[in-house]
């Protein structure tokens, strides 16, 4: 449960990390801006809470399916991408939305799903189990084991 935890707060940290970077420079670059009508405090919080979703269902997914995406945390990146760019493009389609948020939005989900994915793998792949140490000329709790018959 610890290491679900810490994937989860790792994937938080990229997802939010990765958007606030990414859209920041398509605001400094093109101009994009925040919602008009609310303050940056509220807008900011909202993003967290959608990333906090999005890491939990992130995290909980690969965890439930581990044994499907064991060694392929790419392809699972790959998915998320997909349906995440088509969201983009539902939402660039609809008022409210331009195509620069949903070139922005799809940015940053390329960079933030593989990084996403390749953590959560590492986190919540197999641990290494070390095998008790072996006592040599010992067997069997018999005794020393002398070699001869």
């Amino acid at each position: 449960m610890a290491r679900i935890a810490l994937a989860v707060a790792a994937v938080l940290a990229i997802t939010y990390a990765v958007a606030f970077l990414i859209y920041g420079g398509f605001a400094a670059i093109i101009g994009l801006e925040p919602p008009a009508g609310v303050s940056p405090a509220t807008f900011l919080l909202s993003v967290l809470v959608v990333k906090l979703g999005l890491a939990v269902g992130f995290v909980l997914l690969f965890s439930v399916a581990q044994d499907s995406w064991r060694g392929r945390w790419i392809l699972y990146a790959f998915v998320w991408w997909v349906t995440f760019a088509i969201t983009e493009v539902g939402q660039a389609i609809g008022p409210n939305y331009s195509w620069v948020e949903a070139t922005a939005g799809m940015t940053a989900e390329a960079v933030y799903c593989p990084l996403a994915a390749l953590v959560t793998a590492r986190l919540l792949g197999p641990r290494v189990v070390s095998a008790a140490p072996v006592q040599h000329g010992v067997s069997s709790g018999q005794g020393p084991v002398s070699g001869r018959g």
